[in-house]
């Protein structure tokens, strides 16, 4: 499959996929997607009051929403676990040319030792900043039972993973979120929003970021 490099319209790179007509990030700008879906909606509403935080993310893939995490984590007092899930690896030779650190001001080095860290083992990025890449299916995974705190939804499009998108993962995750713990992601579909109230999710519709009118968070 190819992947294709994508200057989006605030300066950071997307990565399309040309035979799924699919987009890692939004074209109108992938760091301004990420912060207003993931760190504003998602991260800030869940910190208030929290000394510790274990958030789930459900696809890695550029490592641009842990990158955006950990920035915003070493701005406070809070103590970060973060765990991810990717099936389909980038290879290096794709991660290594996105420009997300050069804009963010942030290390290049922290950048990629998210991406080079070894599967399936936690690893500290900094004292509060603990990091876990999951290489398998959340289609197969076994979850901790409310465990998390805050889950990034970040599949590719249910047209184009409706796999994803079932009420059996989302029950698998809600099962593994704390009571109040949210869910945010980009899909505001009619069949996500019924599946996600279905398996039990209070969802909360809020302004998208540009190009995309709303987005969803919900809480368990």
């Amino acid at each position: 499959m190819n992947l294709n490099l994508v200057i989006t319209e605030d300066g950071s790179h997307t990565i399309s996929i040309p035979e799924l007509g699919e987009h890692y990030h939004s074209v109108h700008g992938a760091i301004n997607e990420s912060r207003h879906i993931f760190i504003e909606a998602g991260l800030k509403y869940v910190l208030a009051g929290k000394n510790t935080i274990n958030i789930l993310e459900i696809g890695f893939g550029t490592g641009l929403n842990a990158l955006l995490t950990f920035q915003e984590i070493s701005k406070t007092k809070v103590s970060c676990e973060y765990h991810t899930v990717e099936a389909f690896p980038l290879i290096k030779e794709i991660y290594m040319k996105l420009n997300y650190s050069k804009i963010l001001n942030i290390s290049n080095e922290l950048f990629l030792s998210l991406h080079d860290s070894l599967w399936n083992k936690k690893i500290s990025i900094s004292p509060d900043f603990i990091f876990q890449k999951i290489y398998d299916s959340v289609l197969k995974i076994s979850l901790p039972k409310n465990y998390f705190d805050l889950i990034f939804f970040d599949a590719f499009a249910p047209d184009v993973q409706p796999e994803m998108w079932t009420k059996e993962v989302f029950s698998s995750i809600y099962n593994s979120m704390k009571t109040g713990a949210v869910l945010v992601t980009y899909s505001t579909k009619g069949d996500v929003k019924r599946t996600l109230k279905d398996t039990g999710f209070l969802i909360k519709k809020l302004p998208g970021p540009k190009g995309k009118r709303e987005i969803l968070r919900a809480t368990k």
